[in-house]
């Protein structure tokens, strides 16, 4: 026992852990030293090898001179030097103070040179390519940013619109009033003097107004834009509009008010929507001679007026029998001007539907099927339809026609042509009749589908990107300059702000008729002109590859520019195209004043498309003393 005890103490006895890590230290640093100093003998040499290796290249001044070589340590690839900052792009400077309220397309002084004939002379005439400003349109001196919405709707700031014409020649009117540093907008009208409110109220009593069946409505001669203020509180979105004419800044009043407004007339040109676009049309003493050259103005109405959709018409000659003494007109040619308007609506196959006091309301048809069968009957009086060849979306500058614009066929009499809408706000994401009649080839319910969530989840982005956009109420008026479904608008629906959706007319397919049956607005644009529309309209502007689609069409820079005259100062830009596009747009817009940035696309930065964001920074003309004249 003792022996086996003293053979397991002998095997199981632990080594000496200490005494074993020495000795390693000590034979690697042995083994360190050793060939280090083996490496400087090998390559550095002897004291006496260096100074002779000197000595050999000493020259000889008694023999004939060696042939040496000159070492050269100049840099031979060269990037030649950056060009001087004013000659890196397009020189850029701000216009004159005049040019303050600038609207290259409706300018009053070059509108002078066209035809008087159904004033013509105050529709879109943009100016040759030669005669395009190249300077950055000026605020005028105190602008401010205007009031937040729902506030804006009763008052905007004297400085941002200084024009107190309307102040006077309406004064009785309740348009506007001028009070302080602001206006103030007590909602009042030439035929609403209670006010827009209690006129809506009036109308809502003949056609329901808040059941959802009607959302989009057309204002025309809309003064200061009081009647499509007021339908926004019953989720009615309007686009009203009105020339720029003798009654200054009427359209730009309504901007400020941060109501949806364009500048525009009806004359001898189509207005720019598509057929079968809005719920609503209205009239309240716009002065458009309806009854005149052939009905020429309501067979545009009619056009633009979804089926089943309203009329509405107060003013002269509607209750001539009481207000022709007050109209300073003869009762026998009221009459007669109404009995024209009688006439054209019976041949465009309305229904009356009522009036009442000041208010006459006309019914456009579901379809044309009774229409068709009554001009069997009655060939009289009927107006013929237009060739199909005719596209009834086609609407910029496509001359006016008298012909009766055809709705799409149906298979039975209770059916709406062009396929029923549903009311708002299911209306948004339902899909709209021309993608279910697959009437616009390649996109399908499926696209649109993925399309709404699509905008849902990079609006959510842009949010992340631009905290001006994110922070609720800071922007009132929005433009998308390529909007294609309206998905980046349906996408702020719940946001308190409202989007005019652009389709450019270069656009592969015309889909500003899918924008106003989801329930948004919008209109044509071809971005190598100017818009309708008055300096610093939008707080906002948004841009899907507009750029990209413009390229070899247009200047750059031209679009640029207008796109800095119609935002407000410290309003916002995201544009999304591709990099050597954005970066290209980037040195541009930081010439413009702009801060601009551009990151990764919200799907990662290995995508080729990128964001560019843009704060138009906040500058105004000088004092008015030291305003300068010149002209650039």
């Amino acid at each position: 026992m003792a022996n086996t005890s003293f053979l397991s103490n002998c095997t199981f006895r632990k080594p000496n852990t200490l005494f074993t890590n020495l000795y390693l230290l000590t034979f690697a640093t042995f083994l360190c030293t050793f060939f280090y100093l083996l490496g400087l003998w090998r390559h550095y040499p002897s004291p006496a090898t260096a100074i002779s290796a000197a000595t050999c290249f000493q020259p000889n001044t008694t023999a004939a001179p060696a042939v040496t070589t000159t070492l050269d340590f100049d840099v031979h690839h060269l990037l030649p030097d950056p060009p001087p900052a004013a000659a890196r792009g397009p020189h850029l400077p701000p216009c004159a103070y005049t040019f303050s309220e600038y609207t290259p397309c409706q300018d009053q002084k070059r509108s002078l040179s066209f035809p008087r004939t159904r004033l013509a002379y105050r529709q879109r005439h943009c100016p040759p390519p030669g005669d395009v400003l190249r300077c950055r349109i000026p605020a005028p001196h105190g602008y401010r940013q205007p009031l937040r919405w729902p506030a804006s709707r009763d008052a905007a700031w004297y400085a941002n619109a200084p024009h107190k014409e309307l102040t006077v020649e309406k004064k009785g009117q309740n348009w506007v009033r001028f009070e302080g540093d602001r206006f103030s907008f007590p909602g009042g009208g030439t035929m609403f003097p209670r006010g827009a409110d209690h006129y809506i109220e009036d109308i809502g009593k003949l056609i329901n107004l808040r059941d959802g069946s009607i959302r989009t409505a057309i204002d025309t001669g809309c003064g200061v834009a009081s009647f499509g203020a007021y339908l926004l509180s019953r989720d009615i979105l309007t686009v009203s509009f009105a020339p720029r004419d003798t009654h200054i800044s009427q359209v730009q009043f309504a901007l400020e008010r941060g109501v949806p407004a364009l500048i525009g007339i009806l004359a001898t040109i189509r207005l720019p929507y598509p057929s079968r676009a809005f719920d609503m049309a209205h009239c309240s003493r716009c002065l458009i001679p309806w009854g005149k050259y052939d009905g020429v103005y309501l067979t545009e109405i009619d056009r633009v007026l979804r089926p089943g959709g309203y009329w509405i018409l107060s003013g002269p000659p509607i209750n001539y029998e009481s207000h022709w003494r007050g109209w300073e007109r003869t009762r026998e040619s009221l009459k007669e001007e109404q009995d024209e308007i009688e006439d054209v609506a019976k041949s465009l196959c309305w229904k009356k539907l009522v009036q009442k006091d000041d208010l006459a309301i006309w019914q456009k048809p579901t379809n044309h099927v009774h229409c068709k069968l009554k001009r069997k009957i009655f060939k009289s009086g009927s107006r013929p339809f237009c060739i199909e060849a005719q596209d009834p979306d086609t609407a910029w500058y496509t001359k006016l026609d008298t012909c009766l614009t055809p709705l799409p066929e149906v298979n039975e009499i209770k059916e709406v042509s062009g396929g029923g809408l549903a009311k708002w706000p299911k209306r948004l994401t339902s899909i709209p009749p021309r993608i279910r009649s697959e009437s616009l080839e390649g996109i399908t319910a499926e696209i649109f589908t993925e399309n709404t969530q699509l905008w849902k989840n990079r609006v959510a982005y842009y949010k992340k990107l631009d905290h001006q956009l994110a922070e609720r109420g800071r922007y009132r008026n929005l433009l998308d300059m390529n909007a294609f479904l309206g998905g980046f608008a349906a996408a702020l629906v719940d946001d308190p702000v409202w989007v005019m959706n652009i389709v450019p007319v270069e656009a592969e397919i015309n889909t500003l008729g899918v924008v106003y049956e989801r329930g948004l607005i919008g209109t044509y644009q071809n971005w190598c002109e100017a818009m309708s529309t008055y300096p610093r309209t939008y707080d906002f502007i948004h841009g899907d590859s507009v750029f990209s689609l413009y390229r070899n069409r247009c200047d750059m820079v031209d679009i640029l520019l207008e796109m800095d005259r119609i935002l407000r100062p410290q309003g916002s830009v995201i544009l999304r195209d591709d990099v050597d596009v954005l970066t290209e747009v980037k040195s541009i817009v930081d010439e413009m004043q702009w801060d601009a940035r551009i990151t990764d696309h919200e799907e990662g930065p290995y995508e080729r498309q990128k964001i560019l964001i843009a704060v138009k920074e906040y500058w105004t003309a000088p004092p008015p003393d030291r305003n300068q004249h010149s002209n650039h």
